[in-house]
């Protein structure tokens, strides 16, 4: 699937990633307002809302660009209804030929691992039948387990040809309480990134691994190390616009080749209404604010590249 990734990015030339984060409070007040009138105040209504929502920004925005990352918490908390509008986004996202990052960010051991990997990126038996429960291309995974919560999810993706984002420096604030402590002088994301370059060895694409790593767009320094540590690994880069990265941060995640790289915008995009710089479209037209908010980030990380 980093093949296809890949080769999107430069059909695209758009090396980003829409976040599909929706919160209740970035849906237009008439999506709502028709899920609500079919479903009620319920669960059902909401996940409705959020399947709207998501539809009419993937068809304003899908010709632009290469892969879509749905954060599943943002579906979780509406219930089971929930979780089916989180698979028919996957779907739906697929149907448009959109690679699917998968932002699960789960980490744990043995088996349970394993059901994970098996769920989001690979297939149960059931009976004398195979079924792909989630079937995104890409998942977010959290290494603090080690290689024993993480081996399960590669051996899937070796199977299914699917990859992995590795959680390495996030885009928190706080993520330097665990992340930048020093082991042998040296800071705990390195070393984790060191980690995810060999476990990416075992799965090489045409150009690039199926092992890639999350880094945040709010530590550029950081993420210029890093590039030099994993240069075979796609970097996953949240943190940018509504957190405060812009394209000349991320230059140095970049290889000298113009990938490597896939810079992630959740809100940002999908309610870029409600910005200042948007707001002439209005609520009704979201999804061609969501459109002209990725036209500006492409340029934003073109225009930084080209002067890299």
């Amino acid at each position: 699937m980093i093949n296809k990734l890949v080769q999107k990015i430069k059909k695209t030339e758009a090396p980003i990633v829409v976040g599909l984060d929706p919160m209740l409070d970035y849906i237009p007040e008439h999506i709502q307002k028709n899920a609500f009138a079919e479903f009620g105040d319920t669960l059902e209504g909401a996940a409705e809302a959020v399947w709207q929502f998501n539809k009419e920004i993937v068809d304003k925005t899908y010709d632009l660009i290469p892969a879509v990352k749905p954060q599943i918490a943002m579906y979780e908390q509406f219930g089971v209804p929930g979780l089916i509008a989180f698979k028919k986004t996957i779907d739906y996202c697929r149907k448009k030929d959109l690679v699917v990052i998968g932002d699960i960010k789960r980490g744990d051991i043995g088996s349970t691992s394993k059901a994970y990997a098996v769920g989001h990126l690979g297939k149960v038996k059931v009976g004398s039948r195979e079924y792909a429960p989630f079937d995104e291309d890409f998942v977010t995974v959290n290494p603090y387990l080690g290689s024993d919560g993480v081996n399960p999810f590669i051996d899937v993706c070796s199977k299914e040809q699917k990859g992995l984002f590795v959680l390495v420096k996030t885009s928190n604030p706080s993520s330097g309480e665990f992340q930048d402590r020093l082991i042998d002088k040296r800071p705990l994301y390195e070393l984790v990134g060191e980690k995810v370059a060999q476990w990416g060895a075992q799965c090489m694409g045409d150009e690039y691994s199926y092992i890639g790593a999350v880094v945040g767009a709010t530590y550029p320094d950081i993420g210029k190390v890093l590039r030099n540590v994993m240069p075979k690994s796609y970097i996953l880069v949240p943190g940018y616009g509504a957190q405060g990265g812009r394209g000349k941060d991320l230059v140095h995640f970049f290889n000298e080749d113009g990938l490597g790289a896939i810079v992630n915008s959740s809100r940002g995009i999908i309610a870029a209404y409600k910005q200042e710089a948007y707001k002439e479209f209005g609520a009704e037209n979201f999804g061609d604010a969501a459109r002209a908010a990725v036209e500006a980030m492409t340029a934003d990380i073109r225009n930084a590249l080209a002067g890299k």
